[in-house]
């Protein structure tokens, strides 16, 4: 198995090229989980990437598993948020769960994701109205969320509920996919990352024993904003990251070769052709640059690091956007196409802005950082 970052990313890109390449269009154009790339992922020892090692994981840094989901977003987003997922339930289990199930995670036994998202608390994902109550020497679950990736394919939901009796606005529990009273509802038809299994999920009398909680009664809020935050905030923006370095080289590659025949001129020969690709490079190297800059900030402890990481996912999401336009411009007709993967790009790039903490929210917490206001 990999062990060092070099190995991690050459693991990474030979499931890419042999294996996450060869489905993505056949996952996009039938809304389909990605089995085989997840399995190729596993088979290749890269479930368990932020694992610790004592559990039979790699205990990558930020920037090696920013890295790996890129990679992996270049040829398929679903498969990409389906990892991006896996990795952010892991961490949560790696600080509060049992170590057999952090063993499983490690392994890939264990298909890891979160249970946040609600129609009643909307974006704002840390305050959750779903609730849990204590009934003996159990607990009970009732929910309605909105969208949990890899729904129907997730061992268990790392799933949030307002605090038992504690103070606080939330608590974690790990809730297994088949536990009776749970209700996956129906599966996903939407515009992009059609793979990537995001259903509603439903709880009515959910019955837990007190060791499937996940950290101290109301200290969910804690744990979203130190864990899960700024790694989901991370590997969200590599995400969009590795749709934008997909969408470019697939651009540069279609204006390169496709010629008029009047005249034998390739597209990059037209002045404004050759504008759109430099923007849409400067733009995606932008996004990079500040993305290594927010691991490395993470990494080393730094006073901007939460900054850096609100900013990374907005700057990144707003990026996916305007590039994949151009991409789109750029590419005209042939765009549309299925085989050219733009148009895909194009689809799945747009989830960035929508998902919590969206866009908009970013804006606003980024704006209270910057003139020294508390962000709650």
């Amino acid at each position: 198995m990999p062990n060092n970052e070099a190995d991690l990313l050459a693991a990474t890109d030979a499931v890419a090229k042999d294996v996450i390449a060869n489905h993505a269009v056949e996952v996009d154009a039938q809304a389909r989980f990605p089995a085989e790339s997840v399995a190729a992922l596993k088979a290749a020892g890269l479930c368990g990437l932020v694992s610790a090692p004592e559990v039979g994981g790699h205990g990558a840094t930020p920037t090696t598993a920013s890295k790996v989901i890129e990679r992996i977003a270049r040829e398929c987003g679903s498969t990409a948020m389906v990892m991006t997922m896996h990795y952010c339930g892991t961490a949560v289990l790696e600080r509060h769960g049992s170590e057999a199930v952090r063993k499983a995670a490690a392994s890939g036994e264990h298909l890891s994701t979160l249970a946040f998202s609600e129609a009643g608390s909307r974006s704002q994902f840390w305050a959750p109205t779903s609730t849990a109550r204590s009934d003996g020497g159990s607990f009970v679950l009732d929910a309605h969320k909105s969208w949990v990736t890899s729904a129907h394919h997730a061992a268990a939901y790392v799933w949030s509920s307002k605090p038992v009796a504690g103070d606080g606005l939330s608590t974690l529990w790990l809730v297994p996919r088949d536990a009776a009273g749970l209700d996956i509802v129906g599966n996903y038809a939407g515009l992009g990352l059609r793979g990537n299994d995001s259903s509603p999920v439903k709880a009515q009398g959910v019955t837990l024993p007190e060791s499937a909680r996940l950290g101290g009664d109301g200290d969910g809020f804690a744990t979203m904003m130190d864990t899960v935050l700024p790694l989901f905030s991370v590997l969200n923006a590599s995400c969009s990251l590795g749709l934008l370095q997909g969408a470019v080289d697939g651009t540069i590659t279609h204006v390169s070769g496709t010629k008029f025949a009047h005249d034998g001129n390739a597209l990059r020969d037209l002045p404004t052709i050759r504008n759109y690709v430099a923007r849409m490079r400067i733009e995606t190297d932008m996004v990079s640059a500040l993305l290594r800059d927010t691991t490395a900030a993470m990494e080393a402890g730094r006073e901007d690091t939460m900054l850096r990481v609100l900013q990374s996912k907005a700057a990144a999401g707003e990026s996916a956007t305007r590039v994949l336009d151009l991409a789109m411009r750029v590419c005209g007709g042939a765009g549309y196409r299925k085989d050219v993967g733009v148009e895909r790009r194009f689809r799945d790039g747009r989830a960035a802005g929508i998902m919590a903490p969206t866009t908009d929210v970013l804006y606003d917490f980024i704006g209270k950082a910057v003139t020294g206001m508390d962000l709650f």
